[in-house]
């Protein structure tokens, strides 16, 4: 009887390990894609996770200040904007974007937006195009992507 419990115990013990094994495995098998928007050629391919962060560090063309958007990655592989950081207000820029705004250390902040995207398309700038950060690390800077070319980043699975 014991032999059977001890039996029972194991195979329990890996079908839970098993489960588990898998609920990772589909967790990494999950990248973040920056690629040529014309032609698909891939210039980055990062792992990525549902629930993981992004940083997208950019220069505002007009005003030539920082602008800041932080994402997560939802279930749907889709980046959700949380936030956004500026130092002032110009041209094209919102005054009335998520449920939270306040300034802090120079910033004007803007929290809560919840916007789900599909994909970031951008041309890229190895002026304008500052950094891109994956759970506060970075993974390329604008001067690491073709400059003027239009670029796609996207959460896809291998």
């Amino acid at each position: 009887m014991q032999k059977s419990l001890a039996i029972l115990a194991l195979l329990l013990m890996l079908a839970i390990a098993g489960v588990s094994g898998g609920a990772v495995a589909q967790k990494t098998d999950c990248y973040l894609y920056i690629s040529n928007w014309e032609t698909d050629k891939v210039y980055i391919k990062e792992p990525i996770q549902i629930g993981d962060t992004l940083f997208f560090g950019w220069m505002h063309s007009l005003e030539h200040i920082p602008w800041n958007e932080y994402y997560h990655i939802d279930k749907h592989l889709s980046l959700v904007l949380d936030a956004i950081t500026f130092p002032a207000f110009g041209a094209g820029i919102p005054e009335d974007r998520g449920n939270i705004c306040y300034i802090k250390d120079g910033l004007i902040h803007m929290e809560q937006i919840d916007e789900s995207f599909g994909e970031i398309v951008w041309l890229n700038s190895h002026y304008a195009t500052r950094e891109l950060k994956i759970n506060g690390q970075t993974i390329a800077t604008g001067s690491q992507l073709p400059e003027h070319t239009r670029l796609r980043l996207v959460i896809g699975r291998q």
